[in-house]
């Protein structure tokens, strides 16, 4: 596995020159890592992605979130569409010195925009029902998976106080501040750009949760509580997928 350095994962955090293809909104979003062993993951990637390490350490996360204003880029965004809670099972990888996010699975709540994002970008969406409620001090999301393998997310969590954008070099630059997706379709691997202002991150407290969503996918961490991090709102640009 080759190691990434600084210049690698500051590079990718450009912004595309070309216009991109999309708009949408992250909102309320809490970040739940868990260590990985690199060995145990390696199976449920293609060839050619190389797994992203921390300090020698692979990682998972789950990130339940609501999704609003999801627009492309020359038109506004449609109410009954545009709206809608998503939840992702995923890991971080490399391809030749390009950071970003494998996805193994994607809910959300919107049946329209799973076969969409299953058809434009070859990503493992499926439909799920979706329960998010907030109050002036905790968060409640649930998730039900509706079709194989089943998989649910119930959680609740508290957020606190202020961390701000993550230094370069940090656990948590290494956990959130990615900036391209990869997807594999008909033995072709593709990668597709994002760009957003850098996070700015809370903690979090979890005061109860529950999840199969491992479990659904064969995966499994190295033990122990989950790291947490917490950002009310990320306004994204979103471009093409491509060939690499």
């Amino acid at each position: 596995m080759n190691p990434m350095n600084g210049m690698d994962r500051l590079s990718i955090r450009e912004r595309p020159k070309e216009l991109p293809v999309m708009y949408q909104s992250w909102l309320k979003l809490l970040f739940i890592h868990w260590r990985a062993n690199p060995e145990l993951l390696r199976p449920h990637l293609p060839e050619g992605l190389e797994i992203d390490l921390f300090d020698g350490s692979a990682w998972i996360g789950i990130t339940p979130f609501a999704l609003k204003n999801l627009r492309p880029t020359f038109a506004p965004p449609v109410p009954w569409l545009s709206n809608f809670h998503e939840i992702n099972l995923r890991t971080y990888v490399h391809y030749q010195g390009v950071p970003g996010i494998w996805f193994f699975s994607l809910d959300a709540d919107r049946a329209l925009a799973v076969f969409g994002a299953r058809s434009v970008y070859h990503l493992p969406y499926r439909h799920a029902a979706m329960v998010m409620r907030a109050d002036k001090e905790s968060i409640f999301y649930s998730s039900r998976r509706l079709s194989h393998p089943l998989a649910e997310f119930k959680a609740t969590w508290m957020p606190g106080p202020v961390l701000g954008v993550a230094a370069l070099d940090t656990l948590e630059f290494f956990l959130v501040e990615r900036y391209c997706l990869y997807s594999f379709y008909e033995e072709k691997l593709y990668r597709a750009r994002i760009w957003h202002q850098p996070w700015n991150l809370q903690r979090a407290q979890l005061t109860d949760m529950q999840t199969t969503m491992l479990e659904a996918h064969g995966l499994q961490t190295a033990g122990g509580k989950p790291l947490l991090h917490y950002s009310g709102a990320q306004h994204v640009a979103v471009w093409a997928l491509k060939p690499v």
